[in-house]
């Protein structure tokens, strides 16, 4: 049995933590897409990309491989699930205002077929279908490199005013 193994980097993401109580989520995503800031850390777990960034919708490139395997020899659906969740709550940071977050309440995914490592690049869309002050809704999908969808997903996402930064010492 052959070993394998797989190097995740990821840049240090206080950096761009400390813009969110300023930023809003689209220019936010923005300066993420330009690696301007740095991406969120699981990105490099799945080798995930953000690609477009608009005012409700967002869309991802993601590059399967072998390492992401379930036990059958297909990608894990859990790949796709984070993937989905990203661009859902992806999609509702860029309608948020400055000092503004979210988090998932909760997402239903729909696993059309199986996605293999030669599937990739998959491309994931998520788009905001209702707005809100405290929950927005949004969707989403994930199609093969022939553009077959492979998953979608609806979901809902908390809607909540973040920390002000504390200084260094304080409670």
């Amino acid at each position: 049995m052959a070993e394998r193994e797989t190097v995740v980097r990821w840049r240090d993401p206080q950096q761009g933590l400390a813009l969110l109580p300023r930023t809003d989520g689209i220019d936010y995503l923005r300066m993420m897409a330009a690696g301007e800031v740095p991406a969120a850390p699981m990105a490099g777990h799945i080798r995930m990309e953000l690609v477009e960034v608009e005012r409700g919708s967002v869309t991802f490139r993601c590059h399967p491989d072998e390492s992401h395997f379930n036990p059958l020899g297909a990608v894990h659906g859990g790949l796709v699930c984070t993937l989905l969740d990203s661009a859902l709550g992806c999609a509702a940071h860029t309608t948020l205002p400055a000092g503004t977050g979210y988090t998932s309440i909760e997402i239903k995914i729909n696993y059309l077929r199986p996605v293999t490592a030669d599937s990739g690049p998959l491309t994931c869309m998520g788009r905001v279908t209702k707005e809100g002050r405290r929950v927005s809704f949004a969707e989403g999908e994930v199609r093969d490199k022939t553009g077959r969808s492979v998953a979608t997903a609806s979901g809902s996402l908390l809607i909540f005013p973040l920390d002000s930064p504390r200084e260094p010492g304080s409670r």
